[in-house]
């Protein structure tokens, strides 16, 4: 098996792993006198190897059997960047007393000898010279870079770091790996904690619970060049459910036509049976993995192939694409007729997404391909599909991707996108397409755009998205002029708010974005006189030097608003702590005010700072602010490593506002609607919802002392209208969600694959009586962005009177 670790290489390796009922280095528990990892070999399928895959191999030096239900092995590079995560296999069963336990991991083209039958089979692609393997009591991923703070990390059992990994126990990491060797542990299973010392360069000899060696349980043999037809095919592969009958076997002269050709990145080409059998639940398309090597095959070769079946997980929450590795290819006959295309069209498509397994793995559940789209979806995997005239729903990436939909009127947005209106409402017909031609990739597209005519080729999987179509012919454009859009002018009466995130910006950006950012202000926002910023970054980046200021990053960003005809903002935060605020890793990024000083006031109360709590301040002439500007229980374990909302006290036309800017903790780390695991786990919800929480109790501290404050709450809350966050966050009725306010139709500020969606929010206090609300569409439905989300704004009437009708306005769109 094997794991995506980017989207353009992949890492080849393999490991042998004794377990250690203990940990790692200086700080680690004591050393294991039972399961310990005991080989890992990262060079398995390489040139020069032997064995056709990597593998990690555990032993028990203890007296009992070493249960490992629910633990994980986990694999990071041997030099961890900040993007660099664990990656997990998970281990069932138990290993014998003195005996071994063999994890399998990626197969390369190379080698001729398969391991032993495994007793676990992971998906990782390990280096052969440098890398850190853990034997983990459970399966949630490790987050630990460094060797000291994997050692403070109780669920690691044992760790072997090998060649210059950083991550290892003792005074280095265990020496000699190579293609051709692994690192071993001495016969006696010693470990003293120190890798360099308990294991050594060895010839790679994997052994499983049975007491195989190589050669003894799924070894292929040499299928030769067979000139007939052998007993399995395609569909034989695929089977009934998401994961083939025959993963990890052997199979020989499996017959098909080549539909198509990958040259770069996984590479490999795509076969399909020109006789299909009558199940529609069995998929007649197949990836067959070349590895490094260029496939040495043309679209309408007709060819048998031999290999090893193989299930690659993208990722661990991902599904798994049904793949034929290590191949030997016979080509019989060159310049056959393809197969005819599957339309893929909103009849086709069910409108129900995917079955249910309560949270659990769905890859066991016979596939329902006429009830279900990801069903219908994997049963069309590796197959020639086609679709027609599809609306473009998300705009070309940087990665010359473009999402579309084949199922137009499934939540149509008003600019042309599809909205995603609940966890249970999925679209159905969204689909991502690529070129499988670098010369001639997908053209740059806006939402709204209509790919025309036909575009065909073969569906495939990722965990970028999860189905899409790999094109060998694509439609050709058609531009439906999609305008970014320019909101009204505020009236004199009319306080403007807005929130925008800028996605990162520091001194050391390009000009171009500062002009860009700032003509969305002075612009397409018309000057608003409040401005809450998310993702403005300390003045050098990513620099990790102590720097915490902002002070140059918003002078330039200041001036560039002059100079887009915008007025001169004043501006106004808190800087963070070091290193405490989360973002990118010495980015100490903030939240920040930019105000009109020639239309609004704001009032500085001295004392706040990083770890001070703003409070409401109850006075004969309503509430105030303890500090201002100053952040809500900056202490909370809520906002851990995360940015902590900005609180300040505005006046305008003799009335306060307090607005407060938030930036609640990312969605990373949620399993993806498209994944094996249904439904999935919003796993980072938790934690935006304490944060909520914490909001809502400041908010209505501000109301106890003043029921008719006017609070404005807004910014990039990661989160959707209908999720918990703006649950806990509304709680008590204190405030409303303007996003609702909206005709459902254009309630969006973001889109993510393909989906139409809210992750940035403004919300009133009932003390807002009278305001005119808009969404300013000028970056998320566009190929060509400045940020990748749009801002919003609301206009507040502060001296609006109260008729007794409680909480008015409306919702309104942005002019062009």
């Amino acid at each position: 098996m094997r794991i995506s670790t980017t989207r353009s290489a992949l890492l080849a390796g393999a490991v042998a792993v004794t377990l250690s009922a203990t940990a790692l280095p200086a700080a680690f528990a004591a050393p294991s006198a039972t399961a310990v990892i005991s080989e890992v070999y990262g060079g398995g399928g390489n040139s020069g190897a032997t064995l056709t895959r990597d593998f990690v191999e555990l032993a028990n030096a203890g007296s009992a059997a070493y249960d490992l239900s629910g633990f994980s092995v986990q694999y990071l590079p041997g030099a961890p960047s900040a993007g660099s995560l664990w990656q997990i296999s998970a281990l069932t069963g138990s290993v014998a007393p003195g005996g071994r336990y063999l994890v399998a991991q990626a197969a390369g083209t190379g080698g001729t000898v398969a391991l032993p039958a495994p007793d676990a089979t992971g998906t990782v692609a390990m280096s052969a010279t440098a890398g850190t393997v853990a034997l983990v009591s459970g399966t949630t991923p490790l987050t630990c870079k460094t060797a000291a703070d994997c050692a403070a990390d109780t669920r690691v059992v044992d760790l072997v770091g090998y060649g210059t990994a950083v991550v290892r126990e003792g005074s280095g990491p265990a020496k000699g790996a190579s293609a051709t060797a692994s690192v071993a542990r001495a016969a006696s299973l010693a470990d003293t904690d120190d890798n360099a010392a308990d294991l050594a360069a060895a010839t790679p000899s994997p052994v499983n619970a049975a007491g195989e060696t190589s050669g003894g349980g799924e070894d292929p043999g040499d299928p030769g060049n067979p000139t007939e037809p052998g007993t399995v095919r395609i569909h034989d592969i695929q089977g009934t459910t998401r994961v083939s009958p025959l993963d990890g076997k052997p199979v020989t002269g499996v017959p098909g036509v080549v539909t198509a050709v990958r040259t770069s990145g996984s590479r490999g080409f795509w076969i399909q049976d020109t006789a299909p059998d009558a199940d529609p639940r069995t998929g007649e398309g197949v990836f067959v993995y070349t590895g490094s090597a260029a496939p040495a095959v043309k679209v309408g070769d007709s060819v048998l192939v031999s290999g090893t079946v193989d299930e690659y997980y993208p990722s661990a929450t991902t599904q798994s694409v049904t793949e034929i590795t290590a191949p030997k290819v016979t080509v019989v006959s060159s310049g056959n007729a393809l197969p005819a295309p599957v339309v893929l069209d909103a009849k086709a498509v069910p409108s129900k997404y995917v079955p249910s397994a309560g949270g659990g793995s769905i890859d066991a559940l016979p596939l329902e391909p006429s009830t279900y789209a990801l069903d219908l979806y994997e049963s069309l995997e590796g197959t020639r599909v086609q679709i027609a005239d599809t609306r473009v729903t998300g705009a070309t990436t940087a990665y010359h991707e473009v999402w579309v939909t084949v199922a137009p009127k499934q939540n149509p947005t008003r600019r042309g996108g599809t909205l995603y209106a609940s966890y249970t409402d999925q679209n159905t017909g969204r689909i991502k397409v690529l070129s499988l031609d670098p010369a001639t990739p997908v053209p740059t597209a806006n939402v709204g755009d209509v790919l025309s005519g036909t575009t065909s080729g073969v569906l495939d999987y990722d965990s970028y998205g999860g189905y899409n179509l790999q094109a060998t012919a694509l439609g050709t454009l058609t531009d439906h002029h999609l305008r970014r859009e320019v909101t009204r002018k505020q009236k004199g009466k009319e306080l403007a708010v807005a929130t925008y995130n800028v996605e990162n910006l520091d001194a050391l950006d390009d000009q171009t974005k500062f002009d860009t950012l700032a003509e969305g202000v002075a612009v397409n926002l018309s000057s608003p006189d409040i401005v809450s910023l998310e993702e403005i970054q300390d003045d050098n980046g990513a620099v990790n030097d102590g720097t915490v200021g902002s002070e140059a990053t918003l002078k330039r960003f200041t001036d560039a608003i002059v100079a887009a005809g915008g007025p001169r903002y004043s501006w106004r935060y808190v800087a963070p702590q070091d290193g405490k605020d989360g973002g990118e890793p010495g980015g100490n990024i903030r939240n920040v005010f930019l105000f009109n000083p020639e239309r609004v006031g704001f009032v500085d109360r001295p004392g706040g700072d990083a770890t001070t709590p703003v409070a409401a301040v109850k006075t004969k002439k309503g509430v105030t602010l303890s500090v201002s500007p100053g952040r809500i229980a900056p202490a909370s374990a809520a906002w851990d490593d995360s940015r902590k909302p900005l609180v300040g006290e505005f006046r305008f036309h003799g009335k306060s506002v307090f607005v407060v800017g938030n930036h609640f903790a990312s969605k990373g780390g949620d399993q993806p609607l498209h994944g094996r695991y249904q439904e999935p786990v919003r796993s980072s919800e938790t934690k935006r919802v304490q944060q909520a929480k914490e909001v809502n109790t400041f908010v209505k501290s501000l109301l106890a002392a003043d029921k008719s404050a006017r609070v404005v709450v807004l910014g990039d809350l990661n989160d959707f209208a209908f999720s918990p966050t703006v649950g806990a966050l509304t709680d008590g009725n204190v405030l409303k969600p303007l996003i609702t306010t909206l005709p459902k139709n254009e309630q969006y500020s973001y889109v993510y694959e393909g989906n139409s969606q809210t992750l940035d929010h403004i919300l009133t206090s009932p003390g807002v009586l009278r305001f005119d609300y808009d969404v300013v569409h000028i970056n998320a439905e566009f190929a060509d962005q400045a940020s990748d989300h749009d801002p919003q704004i609301v206009r507040v009437d502060v001296n609006a009177p109260d008729h007794g009708h409680g909480h008015g306005g409306h919702g309104h769109h942005g002019h062009h």
